[in-house]
């Protein structure tokens, strides 16, 4: 039988979505369950974590599994993932090995590994996570890589708790200044769910530069010409924020620099006002604003905007558990 991992959520049909969508809303009306009694899971962080590492042990522990943690370089070998690597250097042992012994150990592998920063080309293969899903005999759930699939959930369930049927609902998932590069992971999975949920979707931001990958753009066109949304590129902030149902924040570096992130910062500076605020929030349609977290405060969205009862980002961090408990369940019961 073929393993079905959850490594992006362009992986599953609009109607596998919204089963899932479906079980997280009944697991957060109930959170106990027996779905994974006597069942376990190995959760790989090579990059730190609070929401995703809570959200996934208790999710495991709610439904009578075991979670264990593993810090790959600190507190477990380092792992090499290059085929044909001479291993004279600081990894241990290889992720031929790591992923089959871990699937004769626990019945699902988490990986949460971040992009590199030095070359999107290589960034772009996600080569820690697929490796995985190579190698292992178990499920594999994607925690965050280049994408981000589990917040994508998180992110749909909560949107549809206050709005309902999301279909064309205006959405714009704005470009954010923040001090340093950030990983494009959640912009691309924004981008991702609120198309495959047929919203009329715009990606804000301040040039060219910042425009997502292709393959993601790419994805998104086809989500909303299958889903009955649209897609739109926009750098006029009055012109996107008008009329807004949604408003997404997120902060990511610009492709066209990786690497080069001294060439990139003169941009971000001349940017930050595309900060959310309340005045861009009154441009919407009553609009909701939610963010991922962690949020810089007064950088990304200012304090009036998180603490106006419009801001839905404290439901979407708690869905991560009602989300991830389904798609666990999910994929235990696939055998």
């Amino acid at each position: 039988m073929t393993i079905r991992h959850f490594l992006t959520t362009q992986d599953y049909s609009r109607a596998e979505i919204d089963a899932l969508l479906e079980q997280a809303a009944a697991f957060k009306r109930d959170r106990l369950g027996p779905q994974l009694a006597g069942k376990s899971i190995a959760l790989l962080f090579f990059n730190p974590s609070m929401r995703t590492r809570t959200s996934f042990e208790l999710g495991a522990f709610q439904l009578g599994g075991h979670a264990v943690v593993l810090a790959p370089g600190k507190d477990a070998w380092p792992i090499e993932f290059e085929v044909g690597s001479v291993m004279d250097g600081d990894t241990e042992e290889h992720i031929a090995e790591v992923a089959r012994v871990l699937s004769r150990y626990v019945d699902l592998i988490a990986v949460r590994a971040f992009p590199k920063f030095q070359d999107w080309a290589v960034d772009r293969q996600d080569k820690v996570i697929k490796a995985f899903a190579q190698y292992a005999t178990v499920p594999v759930i994607n925690m965050e890589t280049i994408t981000h699939p589990c917040q994508e959930l998180a992110h749909a369930l909560a949107m549809k708790e206050h709005l309902g049927d999301l279909t064309r609902k205006k959405y714009v998932l704005t470009w954010t200044y923040h001090p340093k590069p950030l990983n494009t992971a959640v912009a691309n999975s924004a981008l991702l769910i609120a198309t495959k949920m047929g919203m009329d979707v715009t990606l804000l931001c301040p040039t060219p530069d910042y425009v997502l990958d292709e393959r993601y753009m790419a994805f998104g066109r086809l989500n909303a010409e299958q889903n009955g949304g649209s897609l739109k590129v926009s750098h006029d902030i009055e012109e996107a924020y008008a009329g807004a149902d949604v408003v997404y924040a997120k902060s990511w570096g610009a492709l066209p620099f990786f690497g080069q992130w001294d060439k990139e910062k003169p941009i971000r500076e001349a940017n930050r006002h595309f900060i959310v605020d309340e005045a861009k929030m009154a441009l919407t349609n009553h609009g909701l604003f939610s963010h991922c977290l962690p949020l810089r405060r007064n950088i990304k969205a200012t304090d009036a905007v998180m603490d106006a009862p419009y801001c839905i980002a404290i439901d979407e961090a708690e869905n991560r558990l009602h989300v991830q408990k389904a798609v666990m369940a999910s994929l235990i019961g696939q055998g």
